[in-house]
């Protein structure tokens, strides 16, 4: 039986009671896999940036454009995820102030 099969024929009452559980389940771990992801990615971008300079620094560069390329693409990157940082932290504060 889905979980969608489970919400239908469950009454308003168990479904309160379930909902936290159904949501940090499947909610939270596919956030926290998407988020990984990111970060990872983010991470990648930066090593090839990192290599980008130090090859520009040695005067082992082969393409300067590309050299250029990733570095600018690590800083966006990493800009971004920054922005979503923020806003994270700035959502969950506002959670945090609001009254139930």
């Amino acid at each position: 039986m889905s979980t969608i099969d489970q919400l239908s024929s469950t009454s308003t009452a168990n479904l309160l009671k379930q909902k936290d559980t159904i949501s940090q389940q499947n909610g939270g771990e596919a956030f926290a896999k998407h988020l990984k992801s990111a970060i990872d990615e983010v991470n990648e971008l930066q090593q090839e940036s990192d290599q980008a300079m130090t090859d520009i620094a040695t005067g082992q560069v082969k393409d300067l454009h590309q050299a250029a390329l990733a570095i600018g693409k690590a800083e966006t990157s990493m800009k971004l995820m920054l922005e979503i940082r923020n806003k994270a932290l700035n959502a969950y504060k506002e959670i945090g102030r609001t009254q139930l």
